[in-house]
């Protein structure tokens, strides 16, 4: 049995190093293509060492030297930089983890989606801020891309191969994140420390902020609008805090399908990569009896307006999802920094993107280049808007 080729694009990240482990528990036969990863250069030399990939690549310039003296003898090819890591995405691979954070994903993501490799994505932001243009070059290389967002992944398994123009409503769910149940006062007072600690998973920094303050979701439900090609006014969210419903179907005879399972993203992960099959992994199982119980509530979106954020940005359209999800990173940015407070985070988005869309900046067509430069014109508004904010902090 020939090695399936897999790459592995943000192989440092939680997502990336849960994919290696899921492939080594799970005895898949693999072949290592490529391991691309950030400035964590002592694990991803560790993980090159393990796996002994054709190439490995940091997107760290400065690093190339500490990479190639980490891996002296290894005969593993080592490259930096911008460039390499988007070289090493496009080559020839059968399955691709996409899972580098953040727009930096996108350029590398788009190269990987063209190989024809299928594809697990867990880079929101590659099809948040280019509309279709992912999944047309996925279309077009003749492959086929399965989510890994545990949400995500619950509606696609939830569809069961079906058209989501059969589903009525398609329900994402949250855990509330750590502020459920509080006042706008209480949050107004959220430490850094509060808002880095997650309920159920153990995440980035960025990425648990987004969850904190309900922005993961709002990004969530712009992505299962592309992904699934549903209208907005037809996905809901439900806060689920036990976490187990991952995501549900609603269909147009009534029936609700969900996904249930223990919260492990290992899970989704090993969906994206041996559907349509189901990969065996010591996977930890499901005991409703011992659980007792799963409660359910609306989302409070006045506490919560990133979730209405991500909803004026589908009613916008154009560049709209890009900008926000920029001013996003850079007051999540400016937050880690201790530079504004917590609930600044969604006033700084949501000022970015009223100035952007009444400038008509936001029009046009969401391609590479234009999310680029929205991108890079909504970090430089956000960062003007907290400048005064962090004075005030």
């Amino acid at each position: 049995m020939t090695a399936r080729r897999v790459t592995v694009l943000g192989s440092t990240g939680s997502v990336g190093a849960a994919t290696l482990d899921l492939l080594a528990r799970s005895g898949a036969e693999v072949e290592i293509t490529a391991l691309v990863a950030g400035k964590n250069l002592q694990v991803l030399a560790e993980q090159a060492r393990r796996w002994r990939p054709k190439v490995v690549v940091t997107a760290d310039d400065g690093g190339l030297e500490a990479l190639k003296s980490a891996l002296a003898g290894t005969g593993v090819e080592v490259a930096a930089g911008r460039a390499a890591v988007v070289e090493a995405a496009g080559r020839p691979a059968d399955w691709t983890m996409a899972a580098i954070v953040g727009i930096a994903g996108l350029e590398p993501t788009l190269a990987a989606a063209r190989t024809g490799a299928v594809m697990g994505i867990a880079n929101k932001e590659s099809i948040v801020c280019t509309g279709r243009l992912l999944l047309h070059a996925v279309a077009d290389a003749g492959s086929s891309l399965v989510p890994v967002d545990s949400e995500h992944s619950a509606i696609f398994q939830s569809l069961g191969g079906l058209d989501a123009s059969r589903a009525s409503k398609l329900i994402l769910t949250s855990s509330g994140g750590p502020f459920r149940g509080w006042s706008r006062q209480q949050m107004s007072a959220v430490t850094l420390e509060e808002a880095t600690r997650h309920p159920n998973f153990s995440m980035g920094p960025k990425i648990t902020v987004d969850s904190a303050q309900m922005m993961n979701k709002g990004l969530e439900i712009i992505e299962a609008a592309y992904l699934f090609d549903t209208p907005p006014e037809r996905i809901e969210v439900l806060v689920h805090p036990q976490q187990i419903i991952h995501s549900m179907v609603e269909f147009r005879d009534g029936s609700t399908m969900a996904q249930l399972s223990p919260p492990d993203m290992k899970g989704p992960i090993a969906c994206a990569y041996a559907w349509p099959d189901r990969l065996a992994w010591p996977a930890p199982k499901l005991d409703l009896a011992q659980l007792g119980k799963l409660t359910f509530e609306a989302p409070d979106e006045e506490k919560f307006p990133a979730l209405g954020l991500a909803r004026e940005a589908l009613r916008i359209g154009g560049l709209a999802p890009a900008a926000l999800n920029a001013a996003n990173e850079a007051a999540v940015a400016a937050f880690l920094d201790r530079r504004i407070g917590f609930l600044d985070i969604a006033a700084t988005v949501a000022e970015t993107l009223e100035t952007m869309n009444k400038a008509g900046e936001l029009a046009g067509e969401a391609g590479l280049e234009g999310a680029l430069e929205t991108d890079r014109r909504a970090r430089s508004l956000a960062e003007a808007i907290i400048l005064p904010s962090a004075h005030r902090n």
